[in-house]
Parts: structure tokens; sequence; C-alpha cells
């Protein structure tokens, strides 16, 4: 009989409080002035060129997140490879998402292309969120959670475009963050890590302290571009910033000894 393990059963009651929260919770309205980016200066023919042109280390990371995938795959063989990278591959295909629909938005902020903007970012979440459950929890909960995130954040999205509600998206965004911090207090599973892949744990207090530092710049992108004297906004630089959860990744699935693949053709 199918049972749920205990963190499994703390991972669902968490994720059904918000999906609560969401439905039941306060209409929380888009703040007014969210279009109104600090940095529009224009380049040439780009408009608003450096938030449009800062998109591009979601797509050179996810690029590289997939190569790793890819060559780890040559490597080892399907027999390889776990739910862990399925979901690896789901984050990184999401940064390229990111990079394609974060540049459409910046390109002609409005409402439309920030709703589009945030489906790219939803699919980064699913597999973020996947991984970690899949790395704290078990491979079932990280593949659920993924899945469940990518009907969710479109669910949100359109919450927010049809109603202005601006909530459900803010619990998908802020509530996932904080299932991270709690995934990462758990010990990881060493049946989704063997020590043979030559994988290591993700470091996730690295993500988390990354992602709120991109925040940080986010909520001070006037300050920054001030402080900089004009020469680069808050906003720009959370872009980079934000791109760069995908570096703990990477370095978790670059292989640290040799594979059983390797050993064995060694041995032969």
């Amino acid at each position: 009989m199918f049972q749920l393990e205990k963190p499994e059963r703390l991972l669902w009651g968490a994720v059904l409080v918000l999906l609560l929260a969401a439905v039941a919770g306060p209409f929380v309205a888009e703040p007014a002035h969210a279009h109104d980016l600090a940095d529009q200066r224009a380049w040439g023919r780009i408009p608003f060129t450096l938030n449009v042109l800062s998109n591009l280390p979601f797509a050179l990371w996810g690029a590289a997140g997939l190569g790793c995938l890819v060559w780890r795959r040559r490597a080892t063989g399907p027999v390889g490879l776990t739910a862990r990278h399925g979901l690896a591959a789901l984050f990184f295909t999401g940064l390229l998402a990111t990079a394609a629909t974060s540049a459409w938005y910046h390109w002609q902020p409005d409402d439309l292309g920030l709703a589009v903007d945030r489906l790219g970012m939803a699919v980064a979440f699913a597999g973020l969120l996947g991984l970690a459950a899949a790395e704290r929890v078990s491979a079932r909960a990280g593949l659920a959670l993924g899945a469940a995130m990518l009907v969710l954040g479109p669910c949100a999205v359109g919450v927010w475009l049809s109603s202005g509600n601006a909530l459900p998206w803010g619990l998908l965004q802020f509530g996932g963050m904080g299932l991270i911090v709690w995934l990462a207090c758990l010990p990881p599973l060493a049946d989704e890590i063997p020590m043979a892949s030559g994988d290591s744990p993700i470091r996730w207090a690295t993500v988390v302290a990354i992602y709120a530092l991109a925040k940080l710049f986010e909520f001070g992108d006037q300050l920054v571009f001030d402080w900089t004297g004009h020469l680069v906004s808050g906003h720009s630089l959370k872009h980079v910033v934000a791109s760069c959860t995908a570096w703990p990744v990477v370095a978790a699935l670059i292989p640290t000894r040799k594979t059983k693949a390797e050993s064995l053709q060694i041995t032969a």
C-alpha cells in the first residue's frame, strides 16, 4: 500500500497551506509603478538596453547546465541518470526560457510582457523546487513537486493577469524559496546522489543567499542606479545575480571522481 514518509507529509502539508493561502488570502495588488524601472536608457535600437541584455547570463547558465548533463549522459549512459538529473534539465531549460521571456518583457514593459516573463520563471522554479525535494525528501516527491509547480505557476500568473491579484504569484515565489530553506536543513539522500556517479549535494544555502541578494538588488533598483552614477541599475544586476543560482547546481553535477563507466573502461 502506498504510504508517505514523514518528510513527504510535511512537504505536502506545507504546499497545501500555501495553496489555501493563495485561494483564501486577501487581494494583493501589483505595485502601481511596477514597470517604471530606474534605467530606461536605449542604446541604438534596443530599448531599456541593460535590462534587456542583462538576461544573457540566464541563457549562458542554462546552456552550460544542459551541456553538463549531455556530457554526463555520454559518460555514464542512461543508467547513470536519476530523477535529480531530469529535474536539473527542467531547471536549466527554465533558465533558457527566462532569458527569452524576460528580455521580451523588458523590451517593452507592460502587464502582458510581465505575465510572459513569469511563465518562463515558473519553469525554472519548478525545476529548482523539484531538485531540492528530490535531493532532501525523495525522488518521487521531487518529480511530483516539479510537476505541481509546472501547473500552479501558470495558474498563479493567470490569476494575476485576469484579476490583478498578485498574492498567488508572491506565495509561489517567496513561499517556494521558504520551502527550499526548510529542505536545505534536511540531510541529502544517499540513494539519490550515488557516490559512484561523482555527484555531490547541491549547496542550497548558497542558492538561497544568491537569490536573496538578487531580490535586494531588485528592491534597490533606483538606489543602486544612483549609487553607481547611473552606470547600472539594481534591476539589471538582479538579472545577473539571479542567474548565478545555477552555479551551485552545475557545480554539484560536475563529477568529482571517476564514474563507474569510466572505471570499467580503465579496468578493461
